[in-house]
């Protein structure tokens, strides 16, 4: 039985703290857009994810 993270949402990354509800997952808040794309590719980098693109100001780090 696999109990380690996978299949979850690791972290979210947003420029509007207005989109985000808090709900056990990290939320990270970016200055700008090009702050907001740097902490995501660290973040996957570091967690071992995937960042996905909600297209509406919220990036998510998740392993698949």
């Amino acid at each position: 039985m696999d109990t380690g993270i996978s299949n979850y949402i690791l972290a979210l990354v947003t420029v509007d703290a207005g989109k985000i509800i808090s709900g056990g997952c990290p939320v990270f808040l970016a200055a700008d857009q090009q702050e907001q794309e740097k902490i995501s590719l660290l973040l996957a980098r570091i967690l071992g994810g995937i960042v996905h693109d909600l297209e509406n100001g919220v990036y998510f780090i998740c392993r698949h």
